[in-house]
């Protein structure tokens, strides 16, 4: 077994797909250029070296022109990877996204089909307000879309692989702190055994990254590695914790999330994404609505306060929810 990067588990998930389906390609600003750095986060660097720039394509500063291109090819029974530099942009593609990918498949009965993959970097890293955001939930919200937030390098290459071969348009979400991520902060070590042989995730399976009994926390991307540390202290404390991963918002593994409730009665939803509309309303509105008498004590949530990301280093990591507030939150659970 190999360790990788997210990055290079993303790379070669794209390389072993070109290789095995001509009608797989790249398209994106910056993806291929000489001289480049793969993107924005090195994931397609060396590619156009073996696929030449007619798969792996560059193009203009145009994001809703990408995702049309993408959206058309998918439609003519290619299978489009488009990269979008920053999530934060993805606003200015959701014509495309909304109104033609989510729906074409729907309009026409099934008779149309959609698998572009559209991979799309998020979170706050010293950027600034309009290169920070983390915007799952607008496209959880879209009917049509499936949603994907790999956290480890072993869960980035199977998910992947996955969004490659299906009929659908598939959002993939990557962190841009976790892309390089060799433990350089404390408890972000997102490198992962890989294993050289093809493998697949099925979408809608979630992972149990932690076993515990006294109270479940559920995170994606980077928050994960902060529940990590958050259980860690919260065992010192004699609270056990389980912790987990969907890895796909859409589908969601509900049946994983109500059988963790069973054991521990209590839940934390964790997501870097602001409080109001977050995906993390969704889970606990299901929650409430058909899982409520598995609950012991309210259900709380953790995550990034109402106002845009701050660009002050100091001010973005008071706003990023972090081991402390974790720990706290879930404290006052069994204070109460």
């Amino acid at each position: 077994m190999r360790k990788l990067t997210i990055a290079e588990a993303l790379r070669e998930a794209i390389a072993e797909e070109m290789r095995r389906d001509e009608k797989v390609f790249c398209i994106g600003e910056d993806i291929g250029i000489e001289g480049g750095f793969g993107g924005a986060f090195t994931v397609t660097l060396g590619l156009s070296d073996e696929f030449g720039h007619e798969r792996i394509l560059d193009t203009p500063i145009s994001e809703l022109g990408t995702t049309g291109i993408a959206v058309g090819a998918a439609l003519m029974g290619m299978r489009p990877i488009a990269d979008l530099q920053y999530g934060d942009f993805i606003f200015l593609a959701m014509d495309q996204l909304i109104n033609n990918a989510t729906k074409l498949r729907y309009m026409s009965g099934g008779k149309l089909k959609v698998p572009m993959v559209m991979r799309i970097p998020v979170g706050a890293s010293l950027r600034g307000a309009q290169h920070a955001q983390s915007v799952e939930s607008y496209l959880v919200h879209a009917a049509g879309l499936k949603v994907v937030c790999p956290s480890t390098a072993y869960d980035a290459k199977g998910l992947l692989k996955t969004a490659v071969r299906d009929d659908n348009p598939v959002m993939v979400f990557e962190h841009k702190l976790l892309y390089g991520a060799k433990g350089r902060k404390e408890g972000m070590d997102a490198r992962g055994e890989v294993p050289p042989e093809e493998y697949l995730i099925p979408f809608g399976v979630a992972k149990v990254v932690r076993e515990g009994g006294d109270v479940t926390i559920v995170a994606t991307l980077r928050m994960v590695y902060e529940a990590i540390l958050a259980a860690e202290e919260l065992k010192r404390a004699s609270i056990s914790v389980e912790i987990i991963d969907p890895r796909t918002l859409v589908p969601f593994d509900w049946e994983t999330l109500f059988n963790s409730l069973k054991k521990t009665g209590r839940l934390v939803i964790v997501h870097e994404d602001n409080l109001t509309g977050g995906w993390g309303a969704e889970v606990a509105a299901r929650v409430a609505d058909e899982a409520i008498d598995l609950l012991d004590a309210p259900i709380k949530r953790v995550c990034s306060y109402d106002t845009p990301v701050p660009f002050s280093p100091p001010m973005e990591n008071f706003w990023v929810p972090g081991r402390e507030r974790i720990v706290k939150t879930v404290k006052e659970l069994f204070s109460s």
